[in-house]
């Protein structure tokens, strides 16, 4: 579908909090308020981290974080004006569709209605982060207290509807079968014959460490070239397969390439902490440089794109 195309882009994450009113058994990254190790950024902080990029020829802003009890969507629309006035060039992609359906509730508002204050305050995309494992059964063991399968869908629905493109993960090789892999890349399948609107699809490899289900362990990099496979034969209408590189590193990442994935994600420059926190990239930085280097190891071509895919 994409040629020789490689596709990335100049990003970097803000993750506000990682206070979270979910415990998900499966996460490395959540902390209870009054934790040691919580942090949860004022705005002004935050506006301090998106001003040290000024500059840098920044496309992409991408926030996502804890589902915090107290914030509303009137501090993440106030976040996203206040980021886009320091970089106005750049998108901002942003709240997975568990934070989304968990600020717009909070405010009393219809899906629609809350989508519209995000996207008025300059929302333009939506990562795919919380789908994990659509399958009921499943969810109820591993992340009991998070939204549904349904809600997430629902979520990425109801964007689509009004133009604003997302991605869509899966979170595989922990304790689903492949019958649970196939009805979660079915359901999304379906979604995006209906809809269209799905960018991209990032599969999300478990990573054990420090979290409540160590003991099950890592699947091996075979399964993770299965996985992509898998997806990129099955996910015929979704245009492109993501090989996020913090979370497999950048030699699996780059085996990955000849597996199905046209797409590395961005150079971040060490701005996120949920896969480092869980045994994936300690310090997640890519250099244009280095992006060139694995395109050409796999006789690929390196071509920078926005978040929507335009080529730059």
């Amino acid at each position: 579908m994409n040629g020789d195309a490689l596709y990335w882009n100049r990003n970097f994450h803000i993750e506000p909090t990682n206070v979270c009113a979910f415990a998900c058994k499966f996460c490395s990254y959540r902390r209870g308020a009054g934790d040691p190790e919580a942090w949860d950024l004022s705005i002004e902080k935050m506006e301090e981290i998106a001003q040290s990029f000024v500059g840098k020829g920044i496309t992409e802003v991408h926030i996502v974080g804890g589902v915090h009890p107290e914030h509303d969507l009137w501090f993440y629309t106030e976040l996203i004006r206040r980021i886009k006035a320091i970089l106005p060039d750049a998108a901002i992609k942003a709240y997975t569709a568990v934070e989304l359906a968990y600020m717009i509730r909070k405010a009393g508002l219809s899906l629609e209605e809350g989508l519209r204050e995000l996207q008025k305050a300059g929302m333009q995309a939506i990562p795919g982060g919380g789908a994990e494992i659509f399958d009921a059964a499943l969810r109820s063991q591993i992340c009991p207290e998070k939204g549904t399968a349904e809600e997430w869908l629902e979520v990425h629905e109801a964007a689509h509807k009004l133009g604003i493109s997302t991605n869509a993960t899966i979170l595989y090789g922990h304790a689903e079968t492949l019958e649970q892999r196939i009805d979660h890349l079915e359901r999304l399948r379906t979604l995006q014959d209906k809809t269209g609107g799905f960018n991209a699809f990032i599969p999300l490899k478990y990573r054990a460490k420090h979290n409540q289900m160590a003991a099950a362990g890592e699947v091996s990099v075979v399964e993770d070239m299965k996985m992509l496979a898998m997806a990129r034969i099955f996910l015929d209408n979704i245009p492109h397969i993501k090989a996020y590189w913090v979370m497999y590193g950048k030699a699996v990442a780059e085996m990955a390439l000849a597996f199905g994935a046209d797409d590395l994600d961005g150079t971040i420059d060490d701005s996120t902490k949920i896969f480092s926190m869980a045994g994936g990239d300690e310090k997640p930085r890519l250099t244009v440089n280095e992006i060139q280097k694995m395109a050409a190891s796999a006789s690929l071509r390196a071509v920078e794109r926005d978040t929507l895919y335009n080529i730059l």
